[in-house]
């Protein structure tokens, strides 16, 4: 009984874990907030998980939904984002950042997982409405690590309160060093990338009411808030030709 019960425990871990395949593209996704025809042939995905606050009063407070494609260069991220209230009030992009609305972009290059808040193992790359990317390093103190990326959003006509918000993301390795030069990685198929995604909403106090994310993680302590600590709670994406 005992191979049962474990196979059976393995099962159920397995519904828990998120990993998907991410379609190559060879068309460079312009970064516009345009979604443009190359994005057809990506999936979408719900961001339906609460990972801290309470879960918003209605789809318009907020929902989102997102999807993927890569190439050489960039993993390039596409999220629609219903939002009815834009909030960004820190003039410091490094101070709080988290309390205002922004787009939280988890990456851990190689999937390797442990302990990555002040170490570049892994980035927890928080995107403000200004399109500049923080995160803490070595020092314990918050950086902009905007050249890592392209970010830019737009309103849809269409939907005031939507919001298509498009990112093109480069990959570094383990070994990452502040403040010296670093080389992006070149990405290739069969790539394991570890991944999360989430967003902070705040509709007008002082804190965020809503950290929504791509996926469930398991609390510790009563805590699902861990995306900023530990890379293992990321899921995982393959890079796929």
């Amino acid at each position: 009984m005992k191979p049962l019960f474990l196979a059976f425990c393995a099962l159920l871990s397995s519904h828990h874990l998120f990993a998907m395949d991410v379609s190559y593209t060879d068309s460079a996704i312009v970064i516009d907030g345009v979604a443009e025809q190359t994005w057809q042939q990506a999936t979408w995905h719900d961001m339906p998980h609460l990972m801290d606050g309470s879960l918003p009063d209605s789809k318009q407070d907020f929902s989102g939904r997102y999807r993927l494609l890569w190439d050489k260069n960039y993993l390039y991220l596409q999220a629609e984002i219903t939002d009815d209230k834009l909030i960004d009030t820190h003039a410091d992009p490094t101070v709080n950042y988290w309390d205002d609305d922004c787009l939280e972009v988890f990456i851990d290059s190689d999937a390797s997982g442990g302990n990555h808040q002040f170490n570049h193992t892994a980035f927890a790359y928080h995107i403000g409405l200004d399109n500049q990317a923080a995160d803490y390093g070595p020092d314990k103190q918050a950086h902009l690590y905007t050249d890592h990326l392209k970010s830019q959003w737009r309103r849809s006509s269409e939907a005031p309160h939507n919001i298509i918000w498009e990112v093109a993301i480069k990959l570094y390795p383990d070994n990452y060093q502040e403040g010296q030069q670093n080389s992006p990685l070149v990405l290739t198929g069969d790539q394991v990338i570890g991944f999360m995604l989430a967003y902070c909403d705040n509709d007008g106090s002082d804190v965020r009411e809503h950290f929504m994310g791509s996926h469930e993680v398991e609390p510790l302590n009563g805590s699902r808030n861990r995306g900023f600590i530990d890379a293992s709670v990321f899921g995982k994406i393959t890079l796929k030709l």
